[in-house]
């Protein structure tokens, strides 16, 4: 782990600092000293020459963790990890335009999640912006469509009050990513104390139209739940861990009804005596199977279930024709206040929540597949763990496999963008950093932000990264034949493959600081899986595997 000098002791200003010294410190020192006062102590960043007053601030100001990333969407995923775990806020420092759409995918999947995050934009001096120098561009264009709100301040006296609507935003409810636009100027120049000024925030319309639920609100659900007909209750969101999780796991089995979690969960509450839920599948056709005959279902900060693409000849609905859709709460919603009003309607219940049993598989043997590899997690996984999960078909059987396990977090790919998984894990390790985090990772994720491996060993985060290789892009094979586009031929074989040349991926991770291995056998995969749990800083395992699909 590289040492880096601590920041100065605080307080260190501008103020006092000379003859012709400013009289008050610039508005980044500023901005960074109001973050800190509202809580927000971690920051990621790959900065440029705009944020970089921002940069010098953090060794006059004390308390801001400041992380380096390698690349932008590092550097978003990571904050996207840290707000899932910590539930408030980091910022993420970027670099213009470019900067912000390197790491658009990130902010994407931390959308969907409804994650907190601050993400700071740099911009040009707003004296220089209208001369279209070669880095300008339409920055709150490209923040729109990640954002809940975009507000750039244009004036000193809207700086302070801008963080404090943008910290708003992100927080919630319903919590996500708030994007802050900050001109060079208003970092370098001067800012005093000003009466402040409100600026013009853009804020992101009310979501798509999905399918009007039936009812709103505890009664509907109530009753559904009291009707005696097939009934579901799917939870996502807040609602898929803690307290309302058990609530909602003994209601449903005092009524008899199904509990079902979203097929990508941000952050599900799992292991040995936590409530099981059985998460709503990827594939359509098995989702139908799952919802099959329902009359009811009742969301719980979850949206109405579709299909994740569209296909030739089916519905993108996959709840059954005349289901009723009851909303008992949705992100803006305060979740643990609505299921607490479902319970007292339905008059509480003695049923005590089902728990899964405390059960690991045994250490195997033999070749390593995916079933192999995933026993070996599951016989090796220690308590309290974060499982980072974007093992995509070759982690098909670690759910299964881990299901009694001790306690622990599942977080997964919630938007779709790919490339999460380092960077999440990164995030997470620095928000809880007293609990190991599992990094399920499939090659060819691994690859579009393979720099999240550097960070890691800069901070030296506890992420065992199990790396999951069968030299393609195997999700993509399989849709390939399921969208209707006929067999592959073989150019089209050649862009779903990795093989040729195939990637070093064991090589790769040292030269970014990593220790790392490969498992040739289920054994050598357990052994190594301990031994990485068991020592402190990141490690590396890859595993050759056949294709699951």
């Amino acid at each position: 782990m590289t040492t880096r000098p601590a920041p100065a002791p605080d307080p260190v200003t501008s103020e006092g600092a000379g003859p012709g010294a400013p009289t008050a410190p610039p508005g980044a020192e500023r901005l960074l000293r109001h973050l800190l006062d509202r809580g927000v102590d971690t920051c990621f960043t790959n900065p440029g020459t705009s944020e970089m007053h921002f940069v010098a601030a953090l060794d006059r100001v004390a308390g801001m963790r400041s992380v380096l990333c390698l690349f932008e969407g590092v550097a978003t995923g990571a904050a996207d990890g840290y707000g899932r775990m910590a539930e408030q806020p980091a910022a993420c420092l970027l670099h213009l335009g470019p900067g912000l759409g390197n790491g658009l995918a990130n902010l994407h999947n931390a959308r969907r999640a409804h994650t907190p995050l601050l993400c700071l934009v740099g911009d040009h001096a707003r004296a220089h912006r209208p001369l279209d120098a070669p880095l300008t561009s339409d920055i709150e264009g490209l923040a729109r469509p990640v954002s809940t709100l975009v507000v750039s301040p244009q004036d000193p006296a809207q700086l302070l009050a801008a963080a404090d609507a943008a910290l708003e935003a992100a927080s919630g409810p319903p919590s996500g990513v708030a994007t802050m636009i900050v001109p060079a100027d208003l970092s370098w120049d001067p800012l005093p104390d000003l009466p402040p000024a409100d600026p013009t925030p853009w804020r992101a319309p009310a979501p798509n139209p999905e399918p009007p639920p039936t009812t709103t609100g505890p009664e509907g659900a109530a009753a559904a739940l009291r009707s005696g007909r097939p009934t579901a209750v799917l939870v996502g969101g807040r609602a898929a861990r803690g307290r309302p999780l058990r609530q909602l796991a003994a209601l449903a089995a005092a009524f008899g009804a199904k509990l079902l979690c979203e097929t990508f969960p941000a952050r599900l509450e799992r292991g040995a005596g936590v409530p099981p839920v059985e998460r709503l599948a990827y594939l359509a056709e098995l989702a139908e199977l799952q919802l099959q005959g329902l009359e009811h279902l009742v969301l719980v900060d979850a949206p109405v279930p579709v299909s994740f693409f569209a296909y030739p000849g089916r519905s993108s609905l996959l709840a059954p024709p005349g289901c009723q859709l009851h909303r008992l709460a949705g992100p803006a919603d305060d979740a643990q206040s609505a299921v607490d009003a479902l319970v007292e309607l339905l008059g509480g219940t003695q049923a005590s929540a089902p728990a899964a049993g405390a059960e690991r598989p045994g250490a195997p043997n033999g070749a390593l597949d995916p079933r192999s590899m995933a026993q070996a997690v599951g016989a090796t996984l220690p308590e309290a763990a974060v499982v980072v999960d974007e093992g995509n078909t070759l982690g098909l059987h670690v759910p299964e496999a881990t299901a009694g396990c001790p306690p622990h977090d599942w977080l997964t790919l919630t938007g779709g963008a790919i490339g999460m998984g380092l960077p999440l894990a990164t995030g997470a390790a620095l928000a809880v950093p007293d609990r190991p985090v599992l990094c399920l990772e499939a090659d060819g994720s691994s690859l579009y932000t393979v720099q999240a491996l550097w960070t890691q060993a800069r901070e030296g985060l506890d992420v065992t990264t199990v790396l999951l290789d069968n030299r393609a892009y195997g999700i993509l094979n399989f849709e390939l034949r399921r969208v209707g586009a006929g067999e592959p031929g073989p150019v089209a074989n050649a862009l779903l493959s990795l093989a040729d040349p195939p990637v070093d991926h064991v090589g790769l991770a040292r030269s970014l600081g990593v220790p790392a291995t490969t498992a040739h056998d289920a054994q050598e995969l357990a052994d190594a899986l301990a031994r990485a749990f068991a020592e402190p800083g990141p490690h590396l395992v890859h595993c050759p595997l056949p294709p699951v699909l």
